[in-house]
């Protein structure tokens, strides 16, 4: 039965350092949620502390509203699936899936079946007697996978299971997850650095930053209102430009950057203080000449890079701020030095905090 979880300011210190600092957060019984950041963000912290494998300085840790401190891992609902999968070498498929039933008191007739069953859910039937160290990644991938789901878990933690894959096996395993958490009904917690998994997988998710979480929120929401400049280029959206002024009225924002006129949206009844203007490549495209669109701005190309299915192409304003726009392989890409013009859909420009800002693309800051 899936269970609910709550993070009541969470934290967790070791000495000066807050690998988790001040984390509320409610994840839905049944929810593909996922905790997404560079490494070192406290993502993993937080999920050790769910799992019972640690404890936390500060703070609550709720299973449907029960307090589960001095709650040993082992008598939580919860079973984990590491990176470093953890098989045992001297085991078979069948006895490495089955270990926890057995050391439940589970034997014989029962313990074969509920084996089977769960070698049949990661599509392993008939691999019961295997050699797990002749399997492939992406099997022993699932042998894991199995041995979590067996113990019908109210809670399933991912931490980084797909690391050390090659591209192919980790879309297949990715595809895996979501069908095995259909199926299973359970809550799946899922860590990870890569952005393509966590879009992909959740219902929610959240982006971590030095111990906190910066935004929670659906997928889409990263991309049509980002919380601020860290979240934005975690997220792949990486022009971010510093506007020379900012016009607002209603709902709209008007941004002049280098001498051009940009309608901007934004979260919330006014835009952040000092805002940024970030532009979403998707909705960037070249305008031919003598062609016309509702908005368009005129910049210059720096440069292009062929990338296999698409061109990247770098485009400057007067004052060196850049912009990245992407054309598709079979189109002519312009010529450094052209002068081109772009058309900005709506909602292309996003009026964002400032807050994680890098140094901006071509700028001085």
């Amino acid at each position: 039965m899936a269970i609910a979880i709550g993070l009541d300011h969470i934290v967790r210190s070791y000495g000066p350092v807050r690998a988790v600092d001040d984390v509320t957060l409610d994840i839905r019984a049944g929810e593909f949620f996922t905790l997404l950041g560079s490494s070192g963000c406290g993502k993993s912290s937080l999920l050790k502390l769910i799992g019972g494998f640690d404890k936390p300085t500060a703070g609550r840790v709720q299973f449907d509203g029960k307090d589960m401190a001095g709650v040993p891992a082992n008598r939580r609902p919860v079973n984990t699936v590491f990176q470093s999968l953890g098989l045992f070498p001297h085991m078979n498929v069948a006895q490495n899936v089955g270990y926890g039933l057995k050391l439940r008191g589970l034997s014989g007739g029962s313990l074969k079946a509920k084996v089977e069953d769960a070698l049949e859910l990661v599509e392993l039937s008939g691999f019961a007697e295997r050699d797990v160290n002749i399997l492939s990644g992406g099997q022993r991938q699932r042998v894991a996978l199995a041995r979590a789901l067996v113990m019908e878990p109210g809670i399933l933690l991912l931490d980084e299971p797909l690391t050390g894959l090659d591209e192919r096996l980790r879309q297949q395993m990715r595809d895996e997850f979501g069908r095995l958490h259909k199926r299973t009904g359970a809550t799946f917690i899922l860590v990870t650095h890569n952005q393509d998994e966590a879009l992909s997988l959740s219902d929610r998710m959240a982006v971590m930053h030095k111990g906190r979480i910066e935004q929670t929120d659906v997928p889409a929401r990263f991309f049509d209102a980002p919380a601020n400049a860290f979240v934005a280029r975690f997220v792949g959206i990486d022009t971010l430009l510093k506007p020379e002024s900012v016009a607002v009225s209603a709902h709209t924002a008007v941004a002049t950057i280098a001498g051009q006129r940009v309608t901007a949206t934004f979260s919330g009844t006014t835009p952040p203080s000092d805002a940024l203007v970030a532009i979403r490549p998707d909705r960037m495209e070249l305008v031919p000449g003598g062609e016309d669109a509702a908005e368009i701005i005129e910049l210059k190309v720096v440069e292009s890079i062929y990338r296999g299915l698409s061109h990247n192409v770098t485009l400057a304003f007067a004052d060196s701020q850049r912009v990245v726009l992407t054309t598709s392989a079979d189109a002519t890409p312009p010529s450094p030095g052209e002068n081109v013009r772009v058309y900005l859909k709506p909602g292309a420009a996003l009026l964002i905090d400032r807050f994680g800002m890098l140094p901006l693309a071509g700028g001085d800051e």
